[in-house]
């Protein structure tokens, strides 16, 4: 498989950080399960990244390896990506960048730094035809093809609503979930399916910001047209979409 997305990533990847350090994907994040589940299970040969503070020194000294131990919460994180993958996606943001890429690159870096940790990842969302869930997998392939296939069939009529619903109704583990949409996806899913869902999993969303629709050229994506001049020039309409749109940041 061609690693296009894999490869986008690895070369726009920084990770800033007011410690000095020689590896910038080092340190850990708090596992979802606590008290028995964090037992000791076996010892894994080290890899880039694994906390040294879990590194087995009697052990590695004896199979000349350098060995960590793994405990057995390492093991049930799953992260889950349920993606926007409506047609305002294939717009702009305010720095004009598009929206597609921009969703792409944040879900493809969160995914690989997840993947570091040999994290199961998983992704949802709308296809053309009917909903597509990918099954709970390690390694970039698996990243790679999410990307790949979210990419080729955005452009459909989403509801994320739907998708929680379908999520709370058929995937039965605890999970962190990403949620990837913009303003008007976030205003469309209600309190209460938000409440279901974070009684059972660890909740993000990641805000893809909208272009203005004063002040340039805006193209109207449901009415496949340019907005008019008069519109785009109105300095009582821009200062509204203004007022709008910071209050609901």
């Amino acid at each position: 498989m061609n690693m296009k997305y894999i490869t986008k990533v690895r070369a726009n990847l920084s990770i800033y950080t007011k410690k000095k350090t020689a590896n910038i994907l080092e340190g850990s994040y708090n596992s979802l399960y606590k008290g028995k589940s964090m037992n000791f299970e076996d010892l894994r040969e080290y890899v880039i990244g694994d906390n040294v503070k879990d590194i087995d020194w009697k052990a590695s000294a004896r199979s000349n390896k350098i060995l960590i131990k793994q405990y057995i919460a390492e093991k049930k994180h799953n992260v889950l990506f349920i993606l926007d993958s409506g047609k305002k996606m294939l717009a702009d943001t305010r720095d004009l960048d598009s929206k597609k890429d921009v969703a792409l690159m944040a879900i493809g870096t969160i995914a690989y730094l997840v993947d570091k940790h040999r994290d199961s990842i998983s992704a949802i969302y709308r296809g053309k035809n009917n909903i597509k869930l990918f099954p709970f997998k390690t390694g970039l392939y698996n990243i790679e093809k999410i990307l790949t296939t979210y990419e080729r069939e955005m452009d459909t009529e989403n509801n994320l609503e739907d998708l929680i619903n379908y999520v709370l109704k058929f995937i039965r583990r605890r999970m962190i979930i990403f949620i990837i949409t913009d303003i008007d996806g976030m205003n469309n899913i209600s309190e209460e399916t938000l409440r279901r869902l974070s009684l059972l999993h660890d909740i993000m969303f990641i805000n893809i910001s909208d272009a203005l629709m004063t002040g340039y050229n805006a193209f109207d994506l449901d009415q496949g047209s340019y907005i008019p001049d008069y519109i785009l020039e109105d300095e009582q309409l821009k200062k509204l979409e203004l007022e709008i749109k910071t209050r609901n940041i």
